[in-house]
C-alpha cells in the first residue's frame, strides 16, 4: 500500500485528505507544519509527499529546496490555492514530481498520484523510451492509459465488474467497447464461463430469434441442423450484445422476454431451457433519444441499463495518445516482420493535431499502414496518409508548427481558459502535462 505524508496546516482540508486518500488505498501520515514533517521524513519512508504551498513555519519550496539538501528524493507534489504559472515553473525547476492547484479535483488528484506511483514501479512493465520520457505499458493484459478520462472508465469497469448488473456501454465506433465488456467479463465471478459476443447489426431481421435462440432441425426452410443460439452458449458466463441500437422492435420483445423471464424455447420446440446469463450491451446510438423517439422499448432500456459505462473518444485521450501508438506500433511490427521502434516527432505532432473520427481503431490502422511503409526504424510523415497529414483535417486548435509567438499566445490563453489549471489547460491544447510545464520553461512564463 503506497504510503503518502501530509503536510496541510488547514486541519479540515488535511483531514478531508486523509479520509479521500485511505479510501483510495494510501496509508497516509498526517502533519500540520514543515517542521513536523522534517522529523517524519528522518524517522519515515514514504512514497509520495504531498504539501501544501502556504505553511505556518516555512512555505512549500523552501521545505522542498532543503529535503533536497538532505538527499531525500522521495516524489514531492506540491498544493496550493495560488494557482500561478511562476510557482509551478519554480517548483518544478527546484525538483518537484508534479503540481496540484485548489480548489482540489480529486480525478486530477488520482491521476498525479497514480503516475508517480507507477513511475516507481518497474514489475511486470516494459519501459519504452519516447524523446526522452518514459511510457509503461504492461507487458500483459489491455492498456487503458493514464489520463483522467482513462482512469475515470477502469475505475468504473473495476467498479461494475464484480457486480451483477447488467451494463450498458456506450461510446463511438472504435473507442473499444467490446474490449470493454471483455474486461468486465474477466473480472467477473463468471470469468471462467464463456463470453459470448454478437454484432446485432449484422443480425438480418428475420433470422434474429434463431440467432439468440437457436432452432431445432427442419423448423424452418433451410434449418438443416440444430442450432444453439448466443443465450445458450454463453450459459453460466457472459453475453455481449454489441449495437444493440439496431434491433427492430420486435425482436426487443423477444430480448426483453427472455431477460424477463431468464427462460428461452429454441425455434421448434416446446421445451423451456433455463438460461443464467449476465448482460452486456453496447450501442454508438443515444438509446435515451430512442426511446424519447418511440424507436427503442424503455423498458428494455432500463433492463439494459442498470449500470452504464462510457467510452471516451480518442481525442478526449490525448494524454494517452503517445502511449497508445507506441503499443500499436509493436504489435504491428511484429506482425508484419518490420524493425520499426519509433515514431517521429513530426508524425507525433500530426497524431496530437488530428481529430480521430475513427478513434482507436483508426490509429491503429494507421500505425499498422504508416509501419509497413517505413523504410527505416522510425515512422515519418511521409508514411503517414493524406488524412492525416491534410491541413483541413487538423481540427485542434494548438498548432506545433506555429512559430513561437502564436504557439506562446496559445499556451497564455489556454491557461487563461483553465483558470491556472495545468492539467485542463493541457487538455485544451491537446498535449501532455509534461509538455505544457516544458513550454511554459521555454517562453519563460513567470
Amino acid at each position: 500500500m503506497p504510503k503518502i505524508l501530509i503536510i496541510e496546516d488547514d486541519n479540515t482540508f488535511n483531514n478531508m485528505l486523509l479520509h479521500f486518500l485511505k479510501r483510495h488505498d494510501y496509508e497516509v501520515v498526517q502533519t500540520f507544519t514543515a517542521n513536523e514533517a522534517l522529523d517524519q521524513v528522518e524517522l519515515h519512508s514514504f512514497d509520495i509527499i504531498l504539501s501544501d504551498l502556504r505553511l505556518p513555519d516555512i512555505d512549500g519550496l523552501t521545505l522542498l529546496s532543503i529535503l533536497k539538501e538532505r538527499q531525500k528524493n522521495t516524489p514531492f507534489i506540491l498544493m496550493t490555492a495560488y494557482a500561478d504559472v511562476k510557482t509551478a515553473v519554480k517548483a518544478m525547476k527546484i525538483g518537484a514530481a508534479d503540481y496540484i492547484s485548489k480548489p482540489f479535483v480529486p480525478e486530477e488528484a488520482l491521476l498525479v498520484l497514480q503516475k508517480i506511483i507507477s513511475n516507481s514501479k518497474t514489475e511486470n512493465k516494459e519501459i519504452i523510451v519516447v524523446e526522452k520520457e518514459k511510457i509503461e505499458i504492461p507487458t500483459s493484459g489491455y492498456y487503458w492509459g493514464n489520463g483522467i478520462a482513462s482512469i475515470t472508465l477502469k475505475k468504473h469497469i473495476d467498479l461494475v465488474a464484480p457486480t451483477t448488473l447488467s451494463v450498458l456501454i456506450t461510446g463511438e465506433n472504435g473507442t473499444g467497447k467490446e474490449v470493454a465488456a471483455k474486461t468486465i467479463h474477466d473480472k467477473s465471478n463468471r470469468h471462467k464461463g464463456p463470453f459470448v459476443a454478437v454484432d446485432c447489426g449484422a443480425i438480418p431481421k428475420d433470422i434474429a430469434s434463431s440467432e439468440f435462440f437457436g432452432h431445432i432441425k427442419g423448423s424452418f426452410t433451410g434449418a438443416i441442423n440444430d442450432k444453439i443460439g448466443c443465450f445458450e452458449a454463453a450459459n453460466d458466463g457472459t453475453l455481449f450484445l454489441d449495437e444493440i441500437g439496431n434491433l427492430s422492435y420486435e425482436n426487443q420483445i423477444l430480448l426483453l422476454r427472455a431477460i424477463q423471464e431468464r427462460k428461452i424455447k429454441k425455434i421448434g420446440s416446446n421445451k423451456e431451457i433455463d438460461i443464467n446469463i449476465r448482460l452486456i450491451t453496447a450501442t454508438n446510438e443515444n438509446l435515451k433519444n430512442a426511446v424519447e423517439n418511440g424507436n427503442f422499448r424503455e423498458d428494455l432500456f432500463h433492463r439494459l441499463n442498470e449500470f452504464s459505462v462510457q467510452i471516451p473518444a480518442l481525442r478526449d485521450r490525448k494524454e494517452d495518445l503517445e502511449a497508445f501508438s507506441y503499443l500499436f506500433l509493436e504489435k504491428a511490427a511484429i506482425q508484419l516482420e518490420k524493425n520499426v521502434t519509433k515514431i517521429s516527432k513530426d508524425a507525433l505532432t500530426i497524431f496530437y493535431q488530428y481529430h480521430w473520427p475513427g478513434n482507436l481503431r483508426e490509429l491503429q490502422n494507421y500505425i499498422k499502414r504508416a509501419t509497413l511503409l517505413s523504410a527505416e526504424d522510425t515512422i515519418e510523415v511521409n508514411s503517414l496518409p493524406e488524412e492525416l497529414t491534410s491541413s483541413e483535417k487538423q481540427e485542434n486548435n494548438f498548432q506545433f508548427g506555429l512559430k513561437d509567438v502564436a504557439e506562446k499566445a496559445a499556451i497564455t490563453n489556454a491557461l487563461s481558459i483553465a483558470k491556472g489549471n495545468k492539467s485542463r489547460a493541457a487538455e485544451l491544447l491537446g498535449i501532455s502535462r509534461k509538455t505544457l510545464y516544458n513550454k511554459i520553461n521555454q517562453y519563460e512564463l513567470t
